[in-house]
This record gives structure tokens, sequence and C-alpha cells, in this order.
């Protein structure tokens, strides 16, 4: 990594002993008036919890997949999760602390994401969803190279763990990268 914002950063694999952490990282980036500090906030769209210990664990354990772990003077600040699907990985589960929102770390944490992924698996590609009423969001992807495809899956409506939608016309989008 080459800023000096940068090289305070540490990079690594998520344990069970981080999951707490994380679940209150990625609830606070996501959900309820802490999110509201940052510009990724899902607190107009859904309500309720954007995940649980056991579904950040079970990213932790799966085969194939890892959380990549983010610590700036032993804090952790940022996460994503990568999965190896065959030639693409999927990226998933990016959370930054609101705190630190707009100051190049999500830039950061993708481009090591994606560093990793080509290195580690060899994938010439990166996938993710991201809400399709996340316009600022899927902007946001797009600088960084992201390209819509117009695949749609819908929400999972009815399955809190998810949240608790505040409207009906929520579907994700995938969105893919190409790694050169």
């Amino acid at each position: 990594m080459g800023t000096a914002a940068d090289a305070a950063l540490t990079f690594r694999d998520a344990t069970d002993a981080d999951v707490d952490a994380l679940v209150e990282l990625i609830e606070s980036a996501y959900r309820g008036e802490s999110s509201r500090a940052g510009w990724t906030t899902e607190a107009d769209i859904l309500q309720g919890q954007r995940t649980d210990p056991e579904g950040v664990l079970e990213v932790v354990k799966a085969p194939d997949s890892r959380l990549l772990t983010v610590e700036r003077e032993g804090r952790i600040v940022a996460c994503c999760q990568l999965e190896h699907r065959g030639d693409h990985a999927y990226f998933g589960m990016f959370a930054v602390s609101p705190a630190l929102q707009g100051a190049g770390l999500g830039r950061a944490v993708i481009a090591e994401a994606e560093r990793q992924a080509r290195e580690s698996w060899g994938v010439t590609e990166m996938h993710m969803t991201v809400i399709t009423v996340r316009e600022d969001l899927i902007a946001w992807y797009e600088r960084r190279g992201y390209r819509r495809t117009g695949r749609t899956t819908p929400f999972p409506y009815g399955d809190e763990r998810f949240g608790i939608p505040q409207r009906d016309d929520l579907a994700f989008e995938l969105l893919v990268k190409e790694l050169v």
C-alpha cells in the first residue's frame, strides 16, 4: 500500500475472537443512528439487524471464504468477505467504521481485497451484489471499476436476519469487475 494513511493499516483474516467486534462494526456502518455518521447507512431503507454473530462466524469458518479484517492502531476499522467461487471471487460484508468513511479507507480495503483474491485464487473477476436503490453506493463501486449487469435477485423479504425492509422495491443487483 503506497500512502502514509495506508501504512497504518494491518490486513489479516478474522478469527473466532473477532466475531463480536466485527458484528459491532458492520451494524454501526449500516444500521441505526450510529450509521448516519457515515454515508453507507441503510437506516432509511432497512431496520433491524444487518448481521449477527452466527452469520459472521459462518463466514469466518466457511471453506473457500475469508473475512478480511483491517486494523488501525490495534482496533478493527473495516472488513470484507472474500469467497472463492470458481473463476471469480465474491466480495461482501464490506464495512468501514462510520467515523472513518470518506477518507480513502474503503478504497484501500477494496484494492487489497482485489489483490488478495487475484493472488490467492487466481480469479479473473470480482462479483458483488448491492441493493438497487443504493445509487450513491453503486456509483462509488462504478468509480472503482465495477459495472452494473442488470441481473437482479429479490430481497429476502420476511427473513429478519437481513433486516426489516422499510420499502417494497428492494432487490440486489450483481456488479462485476475484471481483475487484471
